[in-house]
Order: C-alpha cells, then structure tokens, then sequence
C-alpha cells in the first residue's frame, strides 16, 4: 500500500543542489529536478521542496540519504498508512537528525513506554520539561521554524516512487 510524504530541503549550498537531487533519485529510483530557490533566511543558500508517493519506510530512506550533508537544514515526512505510523525527520546542522512519530494531524507523538521512561527518569519538574521538549524535537522545530516560514508560497515537485 503506497503512501505519500514531502521532502523540505529549508536551505542548502548551491553546490549541493545536484547532489541533493541525485541522492532523492536514487531512494525513489526516478529522475528527480527540483525547482530551487533562494531562502531568504540564508541569501546565499538555496531552498526546495517535494511532495513524494512510495512504499512505507521511504522516508527513513530519504532523510539517510540526505544526512550525508551535515549542512543542509531539511525535514522529510511520511504519512501514516495502514499499520504503520507515520513519521517525521528533521536535521540542523551542528545538531543532527531527530526523528519522531507523526500523527494524522502533524503531530509528534510520544509512545507510553517512553513517556514512562522520562517520567521514571526525570528528577524534578524542570527535567521532565526539559525531556519532554527534546523528545518532541523543539530545538530542532525552533531552529527549522524561519526556514519554514521563508518557504511559505514556493513551488512544490510531486515525485513518484517508481520500485
């Protein structure tokens, strides 16, 4: 059963626009030419954006195949489908990749088995905050918010998973 996602490259160097464009060819195994523009958070780095359709797990592949430039700031989602969860990847440069569940409304979910972890873990107030925060990806949500915003109205390539 096929699902959708989209691919938020927020900014990259204009060198590695190609490089981007091959890395997403090879997990969708489809020629891929994304329409680049500049971001203007970052005047000298670029931005793109993809809507996608493929199997469930493509977009774990696509956000490995995208970390190999640790300093391209992107987001890949993927769309629940039936019995599987949805998911959400997001990478910032210095901070790495933080992953986590998708609902069917955007949203991190945070299973009960973790909850139980940090709470059991957590030894006052401000620790359980400061837990519940990372595992939710705030700092990367934080970081990746003014490249989100500068993308409002760009142009979005649909893509299909072809194997």
């Amino acid at each position: 059963m096929p699902t959708r996602g989209v691919v938020y490259v927020h900014s990259t160097p204009l060198a590695v626009c190609q490089h981007v464009e091959w890395a997403i060819a090879r997990v969708l195994t489809a020629p891929v030419n994304l329409h680049w523009t500049t971001q203007p958070v970052d005047p000298g780095a670029r931005r793109s954006e993809c809507s996608w359709t493929g199997r469930a797990g493509t977009g774990a592949e696509l956000a490995a195949a995208l970390r190999q430039w640790p300093m391209i700031r992107f987001e890949v989602t993927e769309e629940p489908s039936p019995g599987v969860d949805g998911e959400r990847f997001m990478h910032v440069p210095g901070r790495g990749l933080f992953h986590g569940i998708m609902g069917a409304s955007g949203d991190i979910q945070i299973g009960e088995d973790r909850l139980r972890s940090i709470m059991a873990s957590a030894r006052a107030p401000e620790a359980l905050s400061h837990a519940l925060e990372k595992a939710l990806g705030a700092a990367w949500d934080a970081e990746l918010e003014p490249y989100r915003y500068a993308g409002d109205g760009a142009p979005v390539t649909l893509l299909t998973r072809v194997g």
